[in-house]
């Protein structure tokens, strides 16, 4: 794996973050039983385990943030969540170690995704 330079402050963040549109559809689930293997993400929480799998109808879709955002970068979540709310559309997010994953809407997903386009090329 080669190594990526992160980007720490908000003006960067956003200007890289070139927010990227999956095709499948997720649900956020509990989970009983075995793991399943083909989360997306698994969340361990008090109440137990949680995973967001795919998903037949409805859901969300997923935006990934494809900038490589410092953990310690500060803003970036709120700026996207923020323009999004300003719209009235959900946001879950995800961070990961590389990308920040936005689950919003499935019905919302091509508005949601302009917003984030325009959010990056104001920036």
């Amino acid at each position: 794996m080669t190594a990526r330079e992160t980007v720490g402050d908000l003006a960067g963040m956003l200007s890289g973050m070139a927010p990227a549109l999956d095709a499948r559809r997720w649900a956020f689930a509990a989970v009983d039983g075995a793991t399943p293997e083909d989360a997306f993400a698994l969340i361990r929480e008090d109440e137990g385990l949680a995973a967001i799998l795919p998903a037949g109808d409805g859901g969300f879709a997923r935006i990934t943030l494809m900038v490589y955002s410092a953990l310690d970068g500060v803003g970036l979540t709120a700026a996207v969540a923020t323009a999004l709310a300003q719209h009235g559309i959900a946001c879950n997010v995800v961070a990961g170690f590389h990308h920040d994953h936005m689950f919003v809407p499935w019905e919302r997903r091509d508005e949601a995704l302009a917003i984030l386009q325009r959010l990056a090329a104001s920036s």
